[in-house]
Order: C-alpha cells, then sequence, then structure tokens
C-alpha cells in the first residue's frame, strides 16, 4: 500500500514542478496539493484518520496562511504528521522558526527527486530529520552569528563517542545525507544510519537542527 504524502504550495510552477518529482517515486502517493496553507487545513479536516498524509512538504510564503503557522495549527490537531519545509536561501531567516513550529525536515525547492525520496525513507524509517546541505550549513552560520562563543580550538566530543560516530557526527554537521557519508567514510548506508541513531541516542537529540546546534556550541567541526 502507497504511502500518503501532500504538499502545500502556492506558486503554480513551484507547485507543477514539485508533483512532476513525485510522480517519479514509486509507493507514495499524493493524497492533496493545496494552494496555500488554509487550503491545507481544509483538506486535512475532511479526511478520515485512515488517509492522513504521512508527511506533508510545506512552502512557508504562502497568502492566507504561511507555512509556520499551517505547520503550527496541524501539528496540534495531528501530531503523528511530519512535515518538510520547501525553501529557496532567501527564506534562510526562517529556519529556527519552522523547526521551532515542528517541521521535521528542511528541503531546497530544487533538490532532485532521488533526495526527495531519501528524505521520505530518512524521516518515516529511520526518524531522521533531513535537511538539504547548503541549510544545514546556514543554519549553522545563523548560529555561530547569535553566539559570542569564538573558541578556535575544536572542543572535546563526549567520550561516548566512538573514533567512526565521531567520523560520521562531522559529516552530519556538514549537512551531508547517509548517502554521500556512505561515499565518503566507505561504508553501507545501513551502517551509516545506525551509526546516526547511536549519536542521536547518546547526544540525547532528536534532529539534524539539535546536532548543528550542539556542535557550534561546543565547537565540534573541524577540517575533513
Amino acid at each position: 500500500m502507497p504511502t500518503l504524502i501532500a504538499i502545500a504550495e502556492d506558486n503554480v510552477v513551484n507547485r507543477n514542478t514539485f508533483l512532476q518529482k513525485l510522480a517519479l517515486l514509486e509507493d507514495y502517493k499524493l493524497i492533496f496539493a493545496a494552494k496555500d496553507g488554509a487550503q491545507c487545513l481544509e483538506y486535512l479536516k475532511g479526511l478520515p484518520p485512515n488517509k492522513l498524509p504521512k508527511v506533508i512538504f510545506m512552502d512557508l510564503e504562502m497568502p492566507n496562511l504561511g507555512g509556520i503557522q499551517t505547520i503550527q495549527i496541524a501539528k496540534a490537531l495531528h501530531p503523528e504528521i511530519q512535515f518538510i519545509v520547501l525553501t529557496v536561501f532567501d527564506d534562510e531567516e526562517k529556519i529556527f522558526e519552522a523547526i521551532k513550529a515542528g517541521a521535521t525536515g528542511y528541503l531546497l525547492k530544487h533538490e532532485p527527486a532521488s533526495v526527495i525520496k531519501e528524505s521520505l525513507i530518512d524521516i518515516l524509517e529511520n526518524q531522521g530529520a533531513p535537511m538539504s546541505p547548503a541549510i544545514a550549513r546556514k543554519t549553522l552560520l545563523l548560529l555561530s552569528k547569535k553566539s559570542n562563543y569564538e573558541s578556535e580550538e575544536v572542543g572535546e566530543f563526549p567520550e561516548i563517542i566512538s573514533h567512526r560516530e565521531n567520523e560520521v557526527l562531522q559529516h552530519i554537521i556538514l549537512g551531508r545525507d547517509a548517502k554521500r557519508i556512505s561515499t565518503e567514510l566507505k561504508i553501507s548506508v545501513e551502517t551509516v544510519r545506525k551509526h546516526i541513531a547511536h549519536i542521536y541516542s547518546k547526544l540525547h537529540v532528536s534532529s539534524k537542527a539539535e546536532v548543528i546546534s550542539l556542535a557550534h556550541k561546543n565547537n565540534w567541526l573541524k577540517e575533513l
């Protein structure tokens, strides 16, 4: 049975382009495509529990009701639904607002179908928090601007983090997904995902944004 997904995007061109990418994905079915946040909530209101989407791709800047407000309301009504924000570089100041509202992932609109599929798998099967590398780096930059911590020395990692997990963590901080990390470290994607799960557990975090925040606070980033 296909996994139900949905999208809320006001720009017709962007919406249709994204729908074309979704059409390339097997095992996923689009349940609705809303033109704004208000329509998205209306669609959700009219669906029985077994027809609710597992993941909704959400634009941020929309008329009537924006993406952040929509996520806040929908999360309160349907906490089981996961939201992946669709953005462009101009939206970078909204990153933390969206995460605080309940967004699980953060992708650039131009990402190919393969990245969209990997993000869906990451959320639904691995309880991950997919984020485009460029967005992850911007998040790290924004965190650095908000902090007065200016030490140039690499901070010490918790002793419970193994050497291999340490290596994986460095790539996570740079916003790389499991496939890219597996290629860089020459290990399987499944092994990478196990390391990521262990890292999240040991650091008591549940998202890539939290890992990046911890990395900045403790100055864990080093040159690979």
